[in-house]
């Protein structure tokens, strides 16, 4: 049975970091972050990957990768040209992933770790539900600046809720959410969401119903929400894979030197290679920094 396909959503425009966020320069040899997803996807038995892009940053992405991406790997694109929502990204990348084959979903601009994706992967292959792979908080943070999780409530190694927690940050007494929610100080072993999902191919219909409900000038569809109201109102099962891996996201520009750090410190411990992927004739690095 050959492995399951990774949507890597990089249509977003990363108006709080201020530049091309995908192609950030986090890896020991100026790797994008999107290189290092790809190559840990790659690594932990998924076969294919769908990116999504938008039109105006969409051709610097794609440029990028089939410039230093090895070529035996199967990539292909989709264009989001209605920004959406999560979800209507999901949509554009379908008619590029075989109907009958689980799939995966990731943000651009987190690097997950190659447990994660090698679980996730292992999962999709071994068994009929969809699954989510949850962090604990405090292996989700990079920096002190305020940042956005979905905590997540789990029993029996089920998905139950998502509670979307806004403005969460280090403070001297512990790690906390300034939105006005309960309780206003967070474990930091709590369970968070970081976007890294696996879903079977029943999923697709929900997405459509979910999508043809859409107006303009609605707030975009999130695939946060989608799950949550799908768990509640169709009764689909999403298995929480648990892991101890952390994720290493930029969110601010300013959290670009600590995520560096990161994943130097992460090959110095032997948990990736020291490049994603082998240098193609003629090229010295996989990003422009």
């Amino acid at each position: 049975m050959s492995g399951p396909t990774l949507v890597i959503l990089g249509a977003g425009r990363a108006r709080r970091y201020g530049g091309l966020k995908q192609l950030a320069p986090i890896g020991r040899h100026g790797e994008g972050v999107i290189d290092m997803i790809a190559a840990d996807a790659f690594a932990g038995g998924f076969d294919e990957i769908v990116i999504v892009i938008n039109r105006d940053t969409g051709p610097t992405i794609r440029a990028h990768v089939e410039t230093y991406w090895p070529t035996e790997h199967r990539v292909s694109f989709a264009i989001q040209d209605k920004l959406r929502g999560t979800v209507d990204a999901v949509l554009t990348a379908e008619p590029l992933i075989d109907a009958s084959t689980p799939f995966a979903v990731s943000n651009a601009d987190d690097l997950y770790g190659r447990d994660a994706f090698a679980s996730l992967c292992a999962h999709l292959s071994e068994h009929s539900t969809n699954c989510l792979v949850a962090y604990e908080l405090e292996n989700s943070l990079v920096g002190d600046l305020p940042v956005s999780r979905g905590t997540c409530e789990i029993a029996n190694g089920r998905l139950v809720t998502i509670v979307e927690r806004r403005n969460v940050h280090f403070t001297p007494e512990g790690l906390a959410a300034d939105d006005d929610l309960s309780p206003y100080y967070l474990d930091p072993t709590t369970r968070v969401s970081m976007n890294l999902w696996g879903f079977q191919p029943s999923i697709w219909p929900l997405m459509h119903r979910a999508m043809a409900e859409y107006r303009d000038g609605d707030p975009e569809v999130l695939l946060p929400t989608f799950v949550a109201e799908a768990m509640a109102h169709d009764g689909i099962v999403v298995d929480a894979l648990l892991t101890s891996s952390r994720c290493i996201g930029v969110t601010h520009a300013e959290d670009l030197p600590l995520a560096q750090f990161l994943v130097r410190e992460e090959i110095k411990a032997g948990q990736r290679p020291e490049y994603a992927f082998t240098p193609r004739s003629g090229t010295t690095q996989l990003a422009g920094s």
